[in-house]
């Protein structure tokens, strides 16, 4: 199989997807931040030292998915529809989940735009508790969904996380 990413010498290109038809598609990733004893106490509590973490991951989160062709060097810009985020604590092993899904009408996938929403939303959300200590866990995030396109339907079960699709 060869790279999408690759020209016939090897070098990188941005996909051309202007024949591929569009459809609708659907994608969605989790992950969680395995926490210190003190940081699980002050998101459990509401906040740490600046303010309410929850919050301002979720927002993160959104951002970090409308922003993926920028930070991603050959990904499409996407005008997204809806990117939803829900967020889980597990208190008996200390884990902060982060579930982000993001639907589109158009020519290529989401599953970038899931997974970095995830993974910004989990930095935020260290962020805004490394102030109690710098003792967390990024990781993993998976996608968990990609729906349309030419490969249709790909699942991913993962018995540890709070959502199955």
């Amino acid at each position: 199989m060869s790279l999408t990413h690759l020209d016939p010498e090897g070098r990188p290109v941005m996909v051309d997807v202007s024949a591929k038809t569009a459809t609708k598609r659907r994608a969605v990733a989790a992950g969680y931040l395995a926490l210190s004893p003190e940081c699980a106490e002050a998101l459990a509590s509401g906040g740490g030292p600046k303010g309410d973490p929850w919050t301002v991951a979720r927002i993160g989160a959104i951002g970090g998915a409308k922003r993926t062709g920028d930070l991603i060097p050959l990904a499409h810009p996407l005008a997204l529809d809806a990117v939803t985020v829900a967020q889980h604590w597990d208190p008996e092993l200390r884990r902060a989940w982060l579930r982000v899904e993001v639907v589109l009408e158009g020519r290529t996938g989401v599953e970038m735009e899931a997974l970095t929403g995830v993974s910004l939303g989990l930095l935020v959300l260290y962020d805004m508790l490394k102030a109690v200590n710098h003792r967390m866990e990024l990781g993993p995030v998976r996608l968990l969904l990609k729906e349309g396109g030419r490969r249709g339907r790909i699942q991913e079960p993962w018995p540890d996380c709070p959502w199955q699709e």
